[in-house]
């Protein structure tokens, strides 16, 4: 019981204040939160109407290209004659898929055929050209299952028929009738129907569609690797500084093994030693190569696997050299056709030497690539050097023919 009136009233006064201070705090946190909440749903929509309108604005520059009938594309007529021209768009027929080319990589390879002006297996002039790509699919063909409009895929640049002696034997890359793609330095690419359902992968969304394009590079460097029958802690010698060859000194690095790289240009010691070589050679002549790559071996004896990755007689036949006895040697650099090398028969059969060469890829092997991609643990930004506009593709071209610092140009229609 209060003591008196003023006693009431002064305990009644500080339970309404208390009361009026709860409501406050009270009504300022409900405020504070439906501020927030208000704030939270204004960013989250602004984001979402931001998405929206890029995807919109994408959907709507592919269509009105799509509906023009025409787009830009790089034709090979011949030796160092590449024109961009205007083709018409393809159209997806049963089975096939058309992708909008995100990024097109300059390649060893189609370096080779600007040189020469056509490949025996893969181009014949005039004809589209490139074949390491990504990009996103505009169209789908009827039956097409799993790479709706919107899809961000990697298309590989072949794909076997999996019926022949070879493919039933697990040797697809030797497949009789290995379906070849060209016309990646586009604004869109038709992808077969055998490429679409064989060799067509989706790109996670945190892998940039340049880094994707790498899949097919990889493929053939993981498989020539791999074909080599490399141990941990094997020393392995690279031959070349070129992207393969640094690709190739990149996944036995990953994988354990002591590289040696052995190239020409201080770029690409440079790049060799970033990706992951224990030791770098660059020697002005072959015969000094090979003398300073046994001296980093126990004994001068060799290498366990040399790996040649240039494509020229000489280098095969420096190969053979560098490689202890028991060892193996392969070539993995193509050479022109009709070429031949002179090797040491006594060497390799004293000496028991396994002699290999790897071609290209096989699906399984694609899918080993862009894991190794997706994963991170594969630098694929360092071997994006360089970015250009379809219409410098030649320029690219005659750069590379120089030999310059560039490791893989990406196009970008």
């Amino acid at each position: 019981m209060p003591k008196s009136v003023k006693d009431a009233i002064q305990r009644g006064r500080t339970t309404v204040e208390d009361v009026l201070q709860v409501g406050r705090d009270t009504v300022e946190d409900v405020l504070q939160v439906g501020r927030n909440t208000v704030e939270e749903v204004l960013h989250v929509g602004r984001n979402t109407v931001e998405e929206v309108i890029e995807v919109g604005r994408n959907t709507v520059e592919s269509a009105r290209r799509l509906g023009q009938g025409t787009m830009q594309a790089a034709v090979l007529h011949g030796r160092e004659d590449i024109r961009i021209e205007d083709v018409p768009v393809p159209q997806a027929a049963p089975g096939e898929i058309i992708v909008q080319v995100g990024a097109a990589l300059t390649c060893g390879t189609d370096l080779k055929v600007f040189r020469r002006g056509y490949h025996a297996r893969m181009i014949v002039p005039p004809a589209l050209f490139g074949h390491e790509l990504a990009g996103t699919v505009v169209q789908a063909g009827e039956g097409v299952e799993g790479f709706p409009a919107g899809s961000r895929v990697v298309a590989l640049n072949s794909a076997p028929c999996g019926e022949c002696y070879f493919c039933k034997r697990d040797q697809e890359n030797l497949c009789d009738d290995l379906l070849f793609n060209n016309g990646a330095y586009a604004e869109f690419i038709r992808i077969p129907a055998r490429i679409v359902a064989k060799n067509t992968l989706l790109v996670p969304a945190h892998v940039p569609l340049e880094h994707a394009a790498l899949t097919e590079p990889l493929a053939c460097a993981v498989h020539g690797f791999e074909d080599s029958n490399p141990h941990p802690g094997d020393t392995v010698a690279v031959i070349g500084g070129g992207p393969l060859g640094l690709m190739m000194v990149h996944v036995a690095a990953l994988a354990g093994c002591n590289v040696i790289a052995i190239v020409r240009h201080d770029g690409q010691a440079d790049a060799a030693q970033q990706l992951g070589a224990a030791h770098v050679v660059k020697a002005p002549t072959i015969r000094k190569a090979i003398k300073e790559t046994r001296e980093l071996t126990e004994n001068e004896r060799g290498v366990d696997i040399a790996i040649e990755a240039v494509g020229l007689p000489e280098a095969w036949e420096e190969a053979l050299e560098i490689v202890r006895k028991g060892g193996t040697v392969n070539f993995f650099g193509g050479c022109a056709v009709g070429t031949r090398v002179s090797l040491d028969t006594n060497r390799i059969h004293y000496g028991d030497m396994t002699l290999k060469a790897t071609f290209h890829h096989t699906p399984a092997i694609c899918r080993k690539a862009l894991d190794l991609i997706a994963s991170g643990r594969f630098q694929a930004g360092a071997f994006i050097t360089g970015r250009a506009r379809l219409y410098e593709l030649n320029r690219v071209f005659e750069k590379l023919m120089h030999r310059n610092a560039e490791i893989k140009t990406a196009i970008v229609p």
